[in-house]
């Protein structure tokens, strides 16, 4: 037994001695690297606890001026995989398996002992199965506990401990994680034991979901051959990016895309998961490598739900016409909250000329530092978007203000005063919108209005093809 202890303890230490000459090499180690920068860039997987703003209370301050009334749109809060992501997921445990035969023979390998251990030791958690698919986790109900005590804490005069539904109103889409995160944001305002009641879902959710009724938004190609997301994923950097992956751990060819996905899922995922721990797959890759990962993530994100398909500025028509209703109604009620979708704040930020570029993302354009479509700022996990009316103590016509908030940062926009924008300018800029017939206006890619019949007829079909995004 002590002589079988002996051989083990000696095969440990030299393996660690062959491991720290490699590290040398490399030079990275994830396990010890403290700052981890590149958990940042985890595109709409990014967890929320890491992108949001630093909770210095002063974003909120207007001095002069009163908070009367808010409407937020708020994502769910962090979630488990997708169907086809569970179904994958015991891939990793192969994949796993390959790395560590890898590292026993004398290859360029490059990951240090921490983070080699840590993989060698890592299986996936079968309990989690298809059943569960999207669920809300434990740190997705505390990221939206946690958003409502924050913006209670610096809104208290508006979001009040006492609930009434003339004064509030709630509602979210039919899906677990939304549901959940709606109870979670209620119980971070009320406490636990609450009674607060959400708004009952429509058969049809034009408000919260339109993308499912409007067949030429749902079909057009973002990601097709002639896309710049097809483009980038058929790039020189994007190949090379895979192969120094590969190579890195000890592979002498070059992984399938997806397996490569499939890691870069699971880093995200396990981050999010718990925030205070490290994901053993995001040792899989270097920052620099993150960088490429996120960017394909963007560019797709870009041309799905942002300013690279024109109809995105509409698709989201009635969701920006009640939030303006709300502002502008002198009666209640005074807080309007809804929880949806990743599709839903980005096609908002989208509707509201937030985080546009100049120059649109391609495939040739990667490697610009000042974009500002940048998902992971904009989506994470629990991602947020606040309207926060004021009437200030002016004897203009002016004093009436707004605060656009996106993740408890303050939105700049460039027709705005440091985030402080005039009523009547909002009004202005967004009068299109404001005036809209949404019924035709929402899907007009197809060159024809949507009518409610057609849509009823379109949503009869998606009953059993809905997908959750």
């Amino acid at each position: 037994m002590f002589a079988e202890m002996r051989l083990s303890i000696t095969i440990i230490v030299a393996l660690s001695q062959h491991f720290i000459f490699i590290y040398a090499k490399d030079g990275y180690c994830f396990g010890k690297d403290t700052e981890r920068t590149q958990t940042r860039h985890f595109t709409s997987k990014t967890a929320y606890q890491i992108i949001k703003a630093k909770d210095t209370g002063r974003q909120y301050l207007v001095p002069g001026c009163k908070p009367v009334k808010i409407w937020i749109f708020h994502r769910h809060g962090t979630r488990l995989p997708t169907k086809t992501t569970i179904k994958a997921a015991p891939r990793l445990d192969i994949l796993r398996e390959e790395i560590v035969k890898n590292y026993r023979k004398p290859a360029n390998n490059s990951l240090c002992p921490e983070d080699f251990n840590a993989l060698a030791m890592w299986k996936w958690n079968t309990s989690i199965s298809i059943d569960q698919e999207e669920f809300l986790t434990t740190q997705g109900y505390e990221d939206l506990r946690g958003t409502a005590k924050t913006y209670q804490r610096y809104y208290s005069g508006v979001l009040t401990k006492h609930y009434s539904n003339t004064y509030y109103k709630f509602r979210h889409t039919d899906t677990q994680r939304t549901t959940e995160s709606f109870k979670a944001f209620a119980e971070g305002l009320f406490g636990s034991n609450n009674d607060v009641k959400a708004e009952p879902i429509p058969e049809l959710d034009l408000l919260l979901r339109p993308y499912d009724y409007c067949q030429s938004w749902r079909s057009h190609d973002y990601s097709g051959v002639e896309s710049e997301n097809y483009k980038f994923k058929h790039s020189l950097i994007w190949n090379e990016t895979i192969a120094d992956i590969s190579k890195r751990l000890g592979f002498e060819y070059t992984l399938d895309v997806s397996d490569v996905q499939l890691m870069w899922d699971m880093c995200r995922y396990e981050q999010a998961w718990q925030v205070d721990r490290t994901s053993v797959w995001c040792a899989a890759f270097l920052p620099h490598q993150v960088d490429i990962l996120e960017y394909e993530d963007d560019i797709k994100y870009f041309y799905k739900l942002g300013y690279g398909y024109e109809e995105n500025f509409r698709i989201n028509c009635r969701v920006v016409q009640d939030m303006l209703t709300h502002l502008n109604d002198k009666i209640g009620p005074n807080v309007v909250a809804y929880f949806a979708h990743s599709s839903g704040i980005q096609t908002l930020i989208t509707a509201l000329g937030i985080a546009k570029d100049k120059i649109p993302l391609t495939s040739i354009n990667y490697n610009r530092r000042d974009r500002l479509w940048k998902t992971s700022h904009l989506d994470p996990f629990a991602s947020n978007f606040l309207a926060v009316k004021y009437e200030c103590n002016r004897t203009s016509p002016e004093n009436e203000k707004v605060i656009f908030l996106l993740n408890q940062n303050v939105v700049d926009l460039d027709w705005c005063n440091v985030g402080l924008c005039s009523w009547s300018e909002v009004l202005e800029r967004y009068r299109t919108l404001y005036t809209a017939d949404c019924n035709s206006y929402f899907c007009a890619g197809s060159g024809a209005a949507c009518s409610l019949r057609s849509i009823y007829v379109f949503s009869l079909a998606l009953m059993f093809v809905i997908i959750y995004i």
